[in-house]
């Protein structure tokens, strides 16, 4: 398994565009081999004494931080889903109703996975 992760900050008032996006994106996820999606809005982000999510994102008033992670077979799939970035016209029509310039985001190789 591979996972990519996602902390974005995404205004309060953009909360319904940024899941009907999530939605969106995930059809596309989804036909390039991902797994699975998870979107979650910031309900408890405390700031910390030297580093937090918060600061990772430079969270303004009004925003939210939203993290998100996709679950892929493997690293090749989520490289090979990411490279039709640059040819699927798709993905440009997807609305971003956030500061994509303040997204942190990055692959993990998964080295423990439990499930109940």
């Amino acid at each position: 398994m591979y996972v990519s992760g996602f902390v974005q900050p995404v205004p309060n008032e953009n909360r319904d565009a940024y899941i009907a996006a999530a939605k969106a994106g995930w059809e596309l996820f989804r036909e390039y081999g991902a797994i699975s999606m998870t979107e979650n809005w910031g309900d408890d982000v405390p700031e910390g004494k030297q580093t937090d999510l918060r600061r990772a994102v430079a969270l303004e008033d009004g925003e939210t931080t939203v993290f998100s992670w996709i679950v892929w077979p493997d690293k090749a799939a989520a490289d090979a889903c990411y490279a039709t970035m640059e040819t699927d016209e798709r993905w440009q029509e997807l609305d971003m109703p956030f500061d994509g310039k303040r997204m942190i985001f990055g692959g993990f190789e998964t080295i423990f996975h439990e499930e109940r």
